[in-house]
């Protein structure tokens, strides 16, 4: 049971293993301005396998082939809906998730983001039997990621998904010879991550100049981090920190360099090196610059 190209390497893993009965998704969706039908990346690849798919609009309401498929085992990642207690209790080797995060910290559907936004060191992917909370089961397996300084959603997401297949490969053989250990979540330690909101793209410049990279790695690739310049909604893809001792308003153009935006900070201040303005392609900042007067930008306060 999974929908994203996060899933994807897990299903290919299972498939390539063992033998999967049934795949479970998110219905297909109408997407872009002649509104095509898209498939989710899960139903890409059981298509290709022959695998029967079902994608029921709410599985709370909806699971009848679930449970004539007779699953000895489901596992879930990022399936994107809450799984109703009659399916978690149905095969005999439980219920388990594939999740982006050391539980029980960053419980939640956007634990990949949150991990860049917090400025953590290290994240990683949790094997856990799945119960009827939010990513608050028992804790299987556990496997460890340094977050390194140039990561961001993309290469995050990209090395947790690899992960994540791999730990649950390395796991499924004790669950199955029902040997695997179990252990309980602490709850007093749990912090979430909820889905990206609208509001968390946009850029505060009375926060650190830390807070603020932390913020455009983490929503990069995808939503994006935002700004408002002269009434212009700027997606920004890649930032660094530079130090500043002005006194100047926090978000004030200080500086257009050669290949850089710099816009005071709570603390410093903020290089901003490849955007994207509203409508047109990603640039960087050398780019944009030379495309616009600069004097208009210079003390711009932006918003």
């Amino acid at each position: 049971m999974g929908t994203p190209e996060f899933a994807v390497p897990v299903l290919e893993s299972l498939i390539a293993t063992y033998e999967v009965v049934l795949v479970v998704t998110q219905p297909d969706k109408l997407v872009g301005r002649h509104q095509e039908l898209k498939y989710s990346p899960i139903k890409e690849v059981a298509l290709a396998h022959n695998i029967p798919i079902f994608q029921p609009q709410k599985i709370r309401a909806d699971f009848a082939p679930i449970i004539a498929a007779q699953p000895d085992l489901i596992v879930t990642c990022a399936y994107g809906q809450i799984i109703p207690k009659t399916l978690l209790d149905l095969p005999s080797l439980g219920c388990i998730n594939v999740h982006a995060s050391l539980l029980p910290e960053l419980r939640g559907g956007a634990p990949i983001h949150k991990a860049l936004i917090n400025g953590l060191k290290k994240t990683g992917v949790t094997i856990m039997y799945m119960d009827e909370g939010m990513d608050s089961g028992d804790i299987i397996t556990q496997a460890e990621y340094i977050i390194k300084d140039t990561d961001n959603v993309g290469t995050l997401h990209d090395a947790l998904s690899t992960l994540g297949a791999n730990l649950l490969m390395k796991t499924l053989p004790s669950i199955i010879a029902k040997t695997n250990s179990r252990t309980p979540q602490d709850v007093t330690k749990a912090t979430y991550a909820y889905n990206i909101k609208r509001g968390e793209e946009h850029l505060e410049f009375n926060k650190t100049s830390q807070e603020l990279v932390n913020q455009v790695r983490g929503l990069n690739p995808w939503p994006l981090a935002n700004l408002i310049l002269n009434g212009e909604e700027i997606k920004v893809l890649n930032a660094y920190t530079v130090d500043n001792a002005s006194n100047l308003m926090p978000g004030t153009i200080i500086d257009l360099t050669k290949d850089a935006i710099i816009i005071k900070t709570q603390d410093r201040a903020l290089a901003i090196t490849e955007l994207k303005p509203f409508g047109k392609r990603a640039m960087s900042a050398k780019d944009y610059l030379n495309g616009i007067d600069k004097n208009k930008l210079m003390h711009k306060i932006v918003e």
